[in-house]
């Protein structure tokens, strides 16, 4: 089976992408797929997540993964040496680091947007899929991930500001497509956050689909359950399986899976 590499991403801070990357990998995890997390943002949400309140003393991690792209080695480590098993079987992450942001002129000034994609590859024997969680910015790190992707989901939470950054967000992807990586493509838009008996968000969805953008059939809806999910650092499918929101992410990885 091929390595499923997918990019949770937006432009926009606050829309769930840490929440979504982690909880569809620990479901890919919890079916036996051998699954890895990259978490590419600065505020360090995925590592938290899946690390508990000790993730910043792990190391080596996706800094100095970077840090060795900086400079020339004999013998450099491969990227297997910045990835940590997590309290869960079947599932990794290669944890970020707040400081990763000091990085980002010496990685553009030296080119190194393909690193990312080449330790992907080199891992694709180990796992089964990788979820890259990005900073809410398209700069260096972002862009690395949709070079090393092949599935673009895109979290989106329902209003109008939101929508507007959605066709700045998508000629983004598309330019790096023509530019960098030709098997790139939207896997998706998520709703997240979402309220069904609110008009506005049933408006904005359905403004979407007027304009044939890829929207997925499954949402995720607004639950202090996710906010619990986060304080006890576990994901919502080790937290409790049952619950709604559970079965909502669930059947979002099944869509994706299909």
């Amino acid at each position: 089976m091929a390595i499923v590499k997918r990019v949770v991403f937006n432009q926009k801070g606050g829309v769930g992408k840490s929440s979504i990357a982690v909880n569809l990998a620990a479901i890919s995890a919890a079916r036996d797929l051998r699954t890895l997390v990259i978490d590419l943002d600065p505020q360090c949400n995925s590592s938290h997540y899946l690390l508990g309140e000790g993730y910043q003393d792990i190391t080596p991690d996706i800094k100095d993964f970077f840090e060795q792209a900086l400079t020339f080695q004999m013998k450099p480590n491969g990227p297997e040496h910045y990835i940590h098993a997590t309290p869960y079987e079947n599932l990794s992450v290669m944890p970020s680091n707040s400081d990763l942001g000091d990085l980002q002129s010496k990685l553009e000034s030296k080119h190194k947007i393909y690193k990312l994609k080449d330790a992907i590859d080199a891992l694709s024997e180990q796992y089964d899929a990788v979820y890259i969680d990005t900073p809410p910015a398209f700069n260096f790190f972002s862009l690395s991930a949709l070079v090393a992707s092949e599935r673009c989901l895109i979290p989106f939470d329902c209003d109008e500001f939101a929508r507007q950054a959605l066709y700045s967000l998508l000629a983004n992807v598309h330019e790096t497509r023509e530019d960098h990586n030709g098997e790139l493509k939207v896997e998706g838009i998520v709703v997240n956050q979402y309220q069904p008996r609110a008009g506005l968000p049933k408006r904005i969805v359905e403004e979407l689909l007027d304009d044939n953008l890829p929207v997925l059939e499954a949402k995720i809806s607004a639950s202090v359950k996710m906010k619990e999910s986060h304080d006890e650092t576990r994901p919502l499918i080790h937290m409790a399986p049952k619950h709604k929101l559970t079965l909502q992410f669930i059947d979002l990885f099944e869509e994706l899976s299909r």
